[in-house]
């Protein structure tokens, strides 16, 4: 059984809120890479790069990366962008939903492959299950649930966030 955790109207609020925070807490950077992580942390970082498009005057580059979630030493890490494009750059990198910090951990080394001015991290929705030393510095919504619980982002349907 599907419980909504947020409705649409509440995710949008959340992203607004977000876009807003990155905004303040970075106004000084000339160019912001948000990078999401593939599926709906892209579709997240879309929404975000879209809002401060229109609120900022800073050049808003959105690239995506693709990693193994299960086994991300599996295959390469990709990113959409050159990785040279990231130096000496601000990131903002983003999932929709952050559990273990694995799928995080493994983004950021390959962001840290080349020099950075900083890296800020953006998710959703934070379950607080971490086994990797990850901060989550933008924040949708905290929320506690058990091991066995998953959380549903559905950015097709509505957006929607379930508990599943």
């Amino acid at each position: 059984m599907k419980t909504t955790v947020l409705n649409d109207r509440q995710i949008e609020q959340k992203i607004n809120r977000i876009a807003y925070e990155i905004l303040e807490n970075n106004y000084q950077s000339l160019k912001l890479i948000l990078v999401g992580i593939k599926g709906n942390g892209y579709s997240l970082a879309e929404k975000l790069s879209s809002i401060l498009s229109d609120i900022s005057e800073q050049e808003i580059v959105l690239a995506e990366i693709a990693i193994d979630k299960n086994d991300p030493l599996s295959r390469p890490i990709e990113l959409s962008i050159e990785i040279e494009e990231t130096e000496n750059q601000t990131i903002i990198l983003v999932d929709d939903v952050i559990n273990s910090g694995k799928t995080m951990q493994y983004a950021l080394m390959k962001l840290l492959e080349k020099p950075t001015e900083r890296i800020k991290t953006v998710t959703l929705v934070d379950r607080k299950h971490r086994r990797y030393p990850i901060r989550v510095d933008y924040v949708g919504l905290t929320l506690s649930t058990t091991l066995q619980d998953r959380i549903e982002v559905d950015f097709e349907e509505g957006p929607v966030a379930y508990l599943v």
